[in-house]
């Protein structure tokens, strides 16, 4: 018996009950428009700290294009530059007060990605001539050491960019031929025309990584630990696919011969049509799955653990032919399942810190996937609560410890604006079950979360906050307004951190 406890013991320390928050950078409060890697940023792992929180949720961290959203951005290496630090680019005195004189006035509660871009770019530009002329040696060893370092990708997406930007801004398949499908002596005379802006690029890099890494460490010293997120799937217009085509299902002339998508479910009637390129897994195979290992070894450099977007696609994928205009005529194709996997652990070591996100159409063979590495999946509490019928995300029915339970995602609408539109039934059913009156439905659903047998619980910082479907992060399958939200300082207040504090210790978090 005693045995029995001391390994009991033993499991609980090296796998603690932790609980955190799920809040994007660009979410932050900041005086610039858009929330960033400053100020606002370490106010939030302070207010972690302090409620007694251990994880801090992002989203992925690359740089977006059309529709400003994180899961198409223009590559799977590179890092958004629209959450670069202002306030730092001053103490490096790369920019001055000065140059902020005619700043925008925002709205400190919405992201308006349209004039934040061009006045942050202008910035960025006034930042980089200061850093052409720089006395600081030491910053510029640490560049020429994050150029070697960072080569394998960086590169590939400096001139991805600077070409991209001699274009007009078109897609890589409108540009000129030499650049379309470019031979290494197409690339060395372009890396040679674009020179100029292709260390631009270099520099923008460099600060993002090396203002990342500063918080990366603020927010470790402290014992948070922050989980990242990727897209199975990347951009079409990305220095991924550009840079690596054989990797990907495409035509002789580039074109996607089909895209990625999933069928009709709980969010759309027509399915989503995603239209990300697939890959050619036969030919990742070949090449031992390097450019999967590369992602992940890189992201994990960013990270503490990673979650990954629509794990269930590793298994099969949803693929529709190229061309059509919902999601509705795909087929399921399979996938690499645990060939990929296994290359991953035999690379980086088997004890992956990869949360699955297995929500969706769930087979047993997806789930045979995802616990045969061991890795947690995902229990999302609005869902248990939608209809009447029992549901295996109700906390009753959790069997096994190793998932990360949610009240929502950045996909749900708000625990509150949720709660508002569902039919009297179910919100007797959820009123009776967390045996509350329904005036603070978000702080009900967070403690009821804290409170399951799951190792890791987190909610997004809107239901902490109690705020409505106005807040909303993302609509899947809806174009515009998303990524939009964010909060302000005040939102952060001691009765908000008490609160948090008491019930994350009262569960044993």
């Amino acid at each position: 018996m005693t045995t029995l406890m001391t390994e009991q013991t033993e499991k609980e320390k090296k796998n603690p009950r932790v609980s955190g928050i799920l809040v994007h950078p660009t979410s932050f409060p900041s005086p610039y428009g858009i929330g960033d890697l400053g100020k606002g940023a370490y106010e939030f792992i302070d207010f972690l700290e302090e409620s007694g929180q251990h994880l801090w949720q992002v989203l992925p961290l690359g740089p977006t294009g059309f529709g400003d959203s994180p899961y198409q951005g223009f590559s799977a290496f590179a890092g958004q530059p629209l959450v670069i630090s202002i306030d730092n680019l001053i103490e490096l005195n790369l920019l001055t007060k000065e140059d902020l004189a005619d700043m925008p006035k925002w709205d400190p509660r919405k992201v308006e990605y349209g004039k934040v871009i061009t006045f942050k770019t202008a910035l960025y530009h006034k930042a980089y001539h200061a850093f052409r002329h720089t006395p600081n040696k030491m910053l510029l060893e640490e560049f020429d050491a994050f150029l070697l370092d960072n080569a394998s990708w960086l590169d590939d997406y400096c001139l991805f960019m600077a070409s991209k930007d001699a274009h007009e801004g078109k897609c890589w398949i409108e540009w000129d031929d030499e650049l379309t499908d470019p031979t290494p002596e197409d690339k060395q005379l372009w890396t040679l025309k674009l020179k100029d802006e292709i260390r631009y690029y270099q520099f923008i890099q460099f600060i993002f990584y090396r203002q990342w890494t500063k918080l990366k460490e603020y927010a470790n010293e402290k014992e948070i630990k922050i989980i990242g997120d990727i897209p199975i799937f990347v951009a079409y217009d990305s220095a991924d696919v550009w840079a690596n085509k054989k990797l990907f299902k495409l035509d002789s002339k580039g074109y996607p011969t089909s895209v990625a998508g999933v069928p009709p479910d709980y969010f759309s009637a027509t399915g989503q049509l995603w239209g990300n390129p697939l890959y050619d897994w036969d030919y990742h195979k070949k090449t031992g799955y390097e450019w999967w290992i590369a992602r992940i070894k890189q992201q994990m450099a960013l990270v503490d653990y990673l979650r990954i977007d629509h794990f269930r696609g590793f298994e099969a994928y949803w693929q529709v032919p190229a061309g059509e205009e919902t999601a509705v005529n795909g087929k399921w194709v399979k996938g690499p399942n645990e060939d990929l996997f296994l290359a991953i652990q035999k690379a980086l070591g088997e004890d992956l810190p990869i949360f699955a996100e297995d929500l969706g159409i769930i087979t047993p063979e997806v789930e045979f996937l995802r616990d045969m590495f061991h890795f947690p999946g995902m229990k999302i509490l609005q869902f248990a609560f939608q209809g009447l019928e029992e549901s295996a995300y109700h906390p009753h029915q959790f069997t096994n410890t190793n998932c990360i339970c949610y009240t929502g995602t950045h996909d749900n609408d708000t625990t509150t604006g949720w709660y508002q539109t569902l039919p009297e039934e179910s919100k007797d059913k959820l009123r009776r079950y967390a045996n509350t009156d329904g005036n603070s439905i978000s702080l009900d659903m967070i403690r009821m979360c804290l409170g399951t047998i799951a190792q890791y619980a987190v909610f997004p910082i809107q239901d902490l906050l109690q705020l409505g479907s106005d807040c909303r992060m993302n609509t899947p399958g809806v174009a515009a307004d998303n990524w939009t939200f964010r909060y302000v300082s005040e939102d952060l207040a001691p009765y908000r951190v008490e609160w948090l504090k008491q019930n994350t210790k009262l569960y044993g978090r």
